[in-house]
């Protein structure tokens, strides 16, 4: 056996976790969720960020969502779901993540905000945002939340 075969464990990281806000609103009886432009990649995700220490995780995603696309809303305190994502650069080193989703109610959106001509924004209904989403586990969740709303 290769040496690189008894040795690869050592060099691969393991997951980091990240916080995200799945940003959803109602329109004519429907939801419409929020994606956004990832600001390296373009690659069209949900509001999500790292820990912020000695804040609550749901707290956390309140305040990606407010930073990266300017919504404030009630957000859950309970997770709704994970999934494994990835965060690097379009050449670069890219890190494995899992992806802890909050749930968050949009109530208001601003037009001025930290990222504000950062990132795109692109409000949809479920069916379009499941095939626009860039995250096949992002692509999950959102499946998922169509599923659950249908059922209601």
């Amino acid at each position: 056996m290769p040496i690189w075969s008894k040795t690869k464990h050592l060099f691969r990281r393991p997951s980091r976790l990240q916080i995200a806000a799945l940003c959803y609103r109602m329109r004519n009886g429907a939801p419409e969720v929020l994606l956004v432009t990832s600001r390296t990649t373009r690659r069209l995700i949900i509001p999500k960020g790292w820990p912020i220490m000695k804040s609550r995780a749901h707290k956390t995603a309140r305040t990606e969502a407010y930073e990266e696309a300017g919504v404030i809303g009630k957000v859950s305190k309970k997770p709704y779901g994970k999934y494994r994502s990835h965060k690097g650069h379009k050449a670069g080193l890219k890190l494995r993540t899992e992806v802890l989703v909050y749930l968050l109610e949009v109530k208001k959106t601003l037009d001025e905000f930290p990222e504000v001509g950062q990132r795109d924004l692109l409000w949809c209904r479920l069916p379009e945002a499941i095939k626009r989403a860039d995250e096949p586990g992002l692509a999950q969740i959102l499946k998922q939340f169509q599923r659950e709303f249908a059922n209601n």
